[in-house]
């Protein structure tokens, strides 16, 4: 659980750019959804972002998503919610007329998300035969990676010198303050990891266009994803941030912007706080 409260602020943290004017505090949603769906239908490869407890910006998506199969469109799902590991699990269960979203979620229960919040995606997976694609690096391989480097993985080794500032930069913010610099850049290696793989799902399956679901921080032009990608891929790529208010400022990140509410939640940094000393820099 600590975990996941990391992500949510990460995700928070690492949100979006507009292209349209946002308002604090006026939120949308009826021109959210006809942007998303713009969005959808003219660009091939979509990298679509969340805050990942942010039931409001799921429901934003999965009917966006939803309208746009509708009209025809089957491209690759690739979810961050499932390891890499768990991809011949999941084409087994698609294989199956019979396949159930209660099926495809127990493959990636281990992981720890709120499932409900994704049942819909996987749910339209089904119904449309979408190729549905584990698209994260599990934490057994991101644990070696911290200690090995990224080489032995089979990952680029080199990291560009803006990357690694600024991924530091985040994880020193998702962790509330509370961890050093040297702490943080031996953590960075994780969150390339992820991804790089999610880069190499995106140009692996192409061919009839790719919508990426992951978190806010994975799907940012600058230092995310689309910096791993090949020059045609990165061309094609079209990044959405789904932002909560009090963010706005980081709508610079993206190709696209979308602003909703924040999620109640309790504080993440809580405790953190209590359990992780300052740390001497």
């Amino acid at each position: 659980m600590l975990r996941r409260f990391i992500c949510m602020v990460l995700g928070s943290i690492a949100c979006a750019c507009s292209t349209f004017p946002m308002t604090p505090g006026h939120f949308d949603d009826a021109a959210s959804q006809a942007q998303l769906g713009a969005s959808l239908r003219t660009h091939h490869l979509i990298l679509l972002g969340e805050v990942h407890d942010n039931a409001r910006q799921h429901a934003l998506r999965a009917k966006a998503l939803a309208d746009y199969l509708q009209e025809g469109a089957r491209p690759a799902l690739l979810m961050e919610q499932f390891d890499r590991d768990t991809q011949p699990a999941i084409d087994s269960a698609m294989a199956r007329a019979d396949v159930t979203a209660d099926q495809i979620i127990a493959i990636g229960q281990s992981t720890g998300w709120d499932w409900q919040l994704y049942r819909p995606y996987i749910e339209l997976a089904i119904r449309y035969h979408l190729p549905l694609i584990a698209a994260n690096v599990s934490r057994a391989e991101t644990r070696t990676i911290i200690s090995q480097g990224l080489g032995p993985s089979g990952f680029a080794a080199e990291i560009p010198d803006d990357i690694l500032r600024q991924q530091t930069d985040e994880i020193i913010a998702a962790h509330c303050g509370l961890l050093g610099t040297a702490q943080a850049a031996r953590m960075v290696p994780a969150q390339i990891a992820r991804d790089q793989f999610m880069a190499q799902m995106i140009q692996a399956h192409r061919e009839h266009g790719v919508i990426l679901l992951a978190g806010n921080g994975h799907v940012r032009k600058d230092i995310g994803v689309p910096r791993w990608l090949d020059t045609t891929n990165q061309a094609e790529a079209y990044s959405i941030g789904l932002l909560e208010s009090g963010t706005e400022s980081m709508r610079n990140h993206f190709n696209l912007a979308l602003l909703t509410p924040a999620q109640e939640r309790p504080d993440p940094c809580a405790e953190l706080t209590e359990r992780m000393p300052r740390p001497s820099r």
